[in-house]
C-alpha cells in the first residue's frame, strides 16, 4: 500500500476511533429527508467544511489567537480541560488527553452544525450555550469574566470564523476567494448568533477590523506563552498533530501581522518559509484526496439528493431562555 494510503488509513482509524465513535453518535446527518440543515447543500459553509484537515487547522488558530485575551486565558486555566491538574491545582502545563476532547468536541460541533439536520444543529447550540453559561469568575488582578458576556461572545466568533476562513484560503486546494469567500463569512453568522453572539461581522474585511479592535485589551499571558514557541520543543507530539512545535508555527504563522508582533512571531528567511508552506499544503491536501470526502458530508449530500423540503434558516438566534445545567449534565446530554 502507498504510504500516502497508510497514513490516510491511519488517521481515518484514529478519527473513527477517538474522535466519530465519541462525539458524533447524538449527531444526525442522514435524515430527515429533504432537510437542508441550517446551511443546506449550495452553502459556501458546505464546501468550506468539507475539508477536513484545513477546517482543523483552521481550529487550531482560532484557538491560538482566542487566547490572546487574557481572560480566555483564564477562562481555560479555571474551567477547561485543556490544563494538566495534580491533585486539582492546575500545572500551567496542556493536558495531551483534555486537549484533544475539547478539539473533538469543536471538530463535531462545526461539523455538526455545517451537515446535521436541523434539530441536531440547534441541540449542539444549545450545549455549547449552556456550556457557556457555566463559565464564571474572576482572574488573578480582580478583573471578572463570563462567557455570555456580548463582548467575549463577539471576540471569540470573530477569531473562531477568521481560523477557519484563513486556513481555506491558505492552504484548500481550490479555495473560495473574493465574494464567495465573503459569503462564507455571511452565512457563518448564523453559527455565531446561535451560541447567542450579537452585532457580528460578517465579510473578511469586518473580521479583520472587528479583531484589531480588541488589540488594546490583548496581551500574552504566562499561560499562553508556556504552551507556544520554544516551550513545545522535545513535547513528542508529532509534527502533524495539534499541540507539536510545527502545527504551533502554522498557527503564529496565520495570524494577522499586530498578532504575529504580539507573541513575537519570527518569519524564517523566504526559502524556509515557502519550504514550510509548501509542505503543510501537500500534507493536508494529500491527506484529504486520500481519505475522501467525510461520510457526514456523504450522507447529508444524500438527505438532499431529491431536493428539500424547505429554505435553510436565516436566524438562529436563541428566542427563549436557556435551562439551567450542572457541567456534569451537561456532559451527559453530548
Amino acid at each position: 500500500m502507498p504510504r500516502a494510503n497508510l497514513i490516510a488509513a491511519r488517521f481515518e482509524r484514529s478519527f473513527d476511533n477517538d474522535i466519530r465513535s465519541k462525539f458524533f453518535k447524538k449527531l444526525e446527518f442522514d435524515g430527515p429527508e429533504g432537510d437542508p440543515g441550517w446551511f443546506g447543500p449550495d452553502s459556501a459553509v458546505w464546501y468550506v467544511h468539507s475539508h477536513l484537515p484545513t477546517l482543523i487547522l483552521g481550529l487550531v488558530g482560532a484557538a491560538y489567537i482566542e487566547g490572546l485575551d487574557p481572560s480566555i486565558s483564564w477562562m481555560g486555566h479555571d474551567h477547561s480541560r485543556l490544563v494538566q491538574r495534580v491533585d486539582g491545582v492546575a500545572t500551567g502545563n496542556i493536558d495531551p488527553e483534555g486537549a484533544a476532547v475539547r478539539l473533538a468536541h469543536s471538530v463535531s460541533f462545526f461539523i455538526g452544525t455545517a451537515y446535521g439536520s436541523t434539530a441536531t444543529a440547534e441541540r449542539l447550540a444549545r450545549t455549547v450555550r449552556a456550556m457557556h453559561h457555566t463559565v464564571k469568575g474572576t482572574r488573578p488582578d480582580g478583573l471578572a469574566y463570563d462567557a455570555d458576556d456580548p463582548e467575549w461572545l463577539r471576540w471569540n466568533y470573530a477569531t473562531v470564523v477568521w481560523g477557519l476562513a484563513t486556513a481555506h484560503e491558505r492552504y484548500h486546494a481550490r479555495p473560495l476567494r473574493g465574494a464567495d469567500l465573503d459569503r462564507y463569512y455571511a452565512e457563518f453568522v448564523r453559527v455565531g448568533e446561535a451560541l447567542g453572539g450579537t452585532d457580528l461581522p460578517a465579510s473578511k474585511a469586518e473580521v479583520a477590523e472587528c479583531l484589531e479592535s480588541y488589540l488594546p485589551r490583548l496581551a500574552v499571558t504566562p499561560i499562553r506563552a508556556f504552551n507556544t514557541g520554544p516551550n513545545l520543543r522535545g513535547n513528542g507530539i508529532p509534527p502533524w498533530e495539534p499541540g507539536s512545535q510545527f502545527m504551533d508555527w502554522a498557527a503564529r504563522d496565520m495570524l494577522p501581522r499586530w498578532a504575529q508582533r504580539l507573541c513575537l512571531y519570527q518569519e524564517p528567511n523566504r526559502l524556509a518559509l515557502r519550504f514550510r508552506r509548501s509542505a503543510l499544503w501537500l500534507a493536508l491536501n494529500g491527506l484529504h484526496e486520500a481519505t475522501g470526502p467525510l461520510p457526514e458530508f456523504r450522507q447529508a449530500q444524500a438527505r438532499v439528493a431529491a431536493g428539500t423540503t424547505s429554505e435553510p434558516v436565516l436566524s438562529t438566534a436563541p428566542t427563549v431562555p436557556d435551562p439551567e445545567l450542572t457541567r456534569d449534565q451537561i456532559e451527559a446530554a453530548v
